[in-house]
């Protein structure tokens, strides 16, 4: 059972870390909504889907949080320790940076085993919602590519213009102006009215206009034919993937990525194991980073965590993109920054170490003695 100041600490920690995922989730789930209600606004997403597919985003997103979270919350808390000199107080008590280190790992261990619970297999499980929702957006009936009532809109490359001035529910549009300048002759089409479906099979957007007027030419030139038509239809090709849709490999199940022998599946099975192994590193990384005593030099040591911070999620795109087009060794794996970043930092706080001071101070007392049990020289007498 852990002792009384282990439990103090494991609690401060607990509580600011707690503070700061609910503070996070907040501020993610708000930008989230928000992006959620621009597509609501533009109509690629149906109204009584909102409340499900902002789950899924902050499901999919949780994984990335809770490691700088819970590094974030380590440094709040031992720096409030050194700010009231308790750290210099539990030194003096024998309870060193090991002893800390030892009681932090008792809560990194269970918030690096949810983190990897969550990544592993709540991740895809979210990924494979959202994109079954974008999936289901292509069966919306009052959606043509996104377009919504009251607006001009660019489809194939801005190859056809759009404009519809009224759309229901029950596939009916009102108002239509196309111009269509994906052959030699551009086309304009101007229609009271029309139907909207979607092809089974390709996907593609079927308008067929009636009562219009169709004008075809080449701007400045002479040349234009002008008619009448009862019944006018247009085949607008669909997009190849839907805006903001998820890839596969997202979606892949975590134990088909471990059967898959592809260095791209290898690099997805990394990346969800990086975020549990972050937790580990990043409790390892924040004990030397908060100065015992509040007199030693602790703008430097935040500065240097905050450097390790973003350079921690840097490296970590970099070496999943070396991974996946193989410029790294299998053996290396992609994780090989999270070792990187421990060593670098270890390195530029030694010479401010409490260990290596000991250790020279040892050194120099051995030599000393050594110094010492050496036999003095006696002067020859003068002769």
């Amino acid at each position: 059972m852990p002792a009384i100041v282990d439990r103090y600490l494991l609690t401060e920690t607990a509580k600011v870390f707690s503070a700061i995922v609910a503070i996070l989730l907040l501020i993610v789930a708000s930008m989230l909504f928000l992006r959620t209600l621009e597509e609501v606004n533009v109509g690629a997403l149906r109204v009584h889907l909102v409340l499900n597919f902002l789950a899924y985003q902050i499901v999919r997103d949780l994984p990335t949080l809770l490691p700088p979270a819970f590094f974030l919350g380590l440094l709040v808390t031992l720096s409030r320790f050194s700010r009231d000199s308790e750290l210099i107080a539990m030194s003096a008590c024998g309870i060193g940076p090991a002893r800390h280190l030892r009681a932090l790992l008792l809560l990194a261990v269970p918030v690096a085993l949810i983190t990897g619970w969550i990544s592993l297999f709540l991740q895809p499980w979210a990924a494979t919602g959202i994109h079954q929702i974008r999936m289901q957006q292509k069966d919306q009936a009052a959606q043509i590519a996104g377009l919504q009532a009251g607006r001009f809109y660019l489809e194939e490359r801005g190859e056809l213009i759009l404009y519809i001035g009224e759309m229901d529910r029950h596939q009916s549009l009102g108002d239509v102006f196309i111009l269509d300048r994906r052959d030699d002759l551009e086309r304009l089409v101007v229609s009271k009215g029309g139907r909207h479906r979607i092809e089974e099979g390709t996907g593609d957007h079927i308008v067929t206009l009636s009562s219009g007027h169709r004008f075809d030419g080449k701007p400045g030139g002479g040349e234009f034919m002008v008619g009448d038509f009862d019944e006018y239809q247009i085949r607008i090709r669909s997009s190849a993937a839907a805006p903001g849709a998820i890839g596969k490999r997202s979606t892949t199940p975590t134990s088909h990525l471990i059967a898959s022998a592809e260095l791209t599946d290898r690099a997805e099975l990394e990346h969800r194991l990086s975020p549990p192994l972050a937790v580990i590193i990043f409790t390892i990384v924040a004990m030397p980073l908060i100065a015992l005593s509040p007199r030693q030099r602790t703008p430097a040591r935040l500065f240097l965590a905050f450097l390790a911070y973003f350079s921690f999620f840097n490296l970590q795109r970099l070496a999943e993109s070396w991974l996946a087009a193989g410029v790294t060794p299998l053996w290396l794996t992609s994780l090989w920054y999270q070792l990187l970043i421990l060593a670098v930092v270890y390195l530029m706080l030694l010479p401010d170490s409490l260990w290596l001071k000991r250790l020279i101070g040892r050194l120099r007392d051995v030599h000393a003695g050594w110094l010492g049990r050496r036999p003095k020289r006696v002067a020859a007498p003068p002769r």
